[in-house]
């Protein structure tokens, strides 16, 4: 129950798993479920095909590699029909090509073997929230702050904020996912693509400096620490 509190979700969502790990998939059928997901496991490519194109789910959960029908075909086959459906695949295969191809083949986001249920969790919670109002979103508010994504415009209580190009994307990124967990891993794919090695302080270096920018001064901060796991914009926390 806490964790669901932690991540502030929408509310139940229908999940397909293709999974073909009998552990793995039990894993995270039973933290889905413990989310308050309704969950749907297949663990043959063929039939997960079958499922992901005659029935109707919020999220699709996909392994790249898989019996018969491999991940990769499967979300080509499903956005060859014009289906939207958010995917997020799950891999063994980590390196940087490996994750390319499955964005490029339609998936939404790309989390690699292994990884803890606290990060799938947060990715979800991240796609089921993504939609054509946020993609068109030019303007962002979060209490004071104003963010004007076309001019890289940033204010806080009408003051301006001077940031790097890098603290904006960061703060951007944080901004659209308001009130939800982004990970350290998240903000390396979404703000460094990946070319810096998980491991390194870097990110809470420059989260840091935004902090001193955003936060210092102001009444109230917006941008939280979440301690083994990432940060979290919120006003009023």
């Amino acid at each position: 129950m806490a964790r669901r509190a932690f991540y502030d979700y929408r509310g139940t969502m229908h999940i397909l798993v293709i999974e073909d790990d009998a552990r793995v998939a039990e894993h995270i059928g039973k933290g889905l479920r413990s989310a308050g997901h309704l969950v749907d496991v297949e663990s043959d490519g063929r039939a997960g095909l079958l499922r992901a194109a005659t029935e109707s789910y919020d999220l699709i959960v996909v392994d790249r590699m898989l019996p018969n029908v491999d991940g990769l075909t499967i979300v080509q086959t499903i956005r060859a029909t014009g289906d939207t459906t958010p995917v997020l695949f799950l891999s063994a295969l980590a390196e940087v090509d490996e994750r390319v191809a499955g964005l490029r083949a339609g998936g939404d986001d790309y989390l690699t073997k292994p990884f803890a249920m606290s990060e799938l969790l947060a990715r979800i919670d991240v796609l089921s929230r993504r939609g054509p109002a946020i993609i068109a979103e030019t303007r962002l508010g979060v209490g004071d702050l104003e963010i004007d994504l076309l001019g890289q415009v940033v204010r806080r209580g009408g003051r301006p904020v001077d940031l790097t190009a890098r603290e904006f994307r960061i703060l951007a990124y944080l901004a659209q996912n308001e009130g939800r967990v982004v990970t350290r891993s998240m903000l390396l794919e979404h703000v460094w693509d990946y070319h810096f090695d998980p491991q390194t302080n870097i990110i809470d270096q420059h989260v840091s400096r935004l902090r001193q920018k955003v936060d210092r001064g102001f009444g109230a901060p917006l941008i939280h620490t979440v301690r083994g796991t990432g940060y979290v914009m919120q006003a009023g926390r």
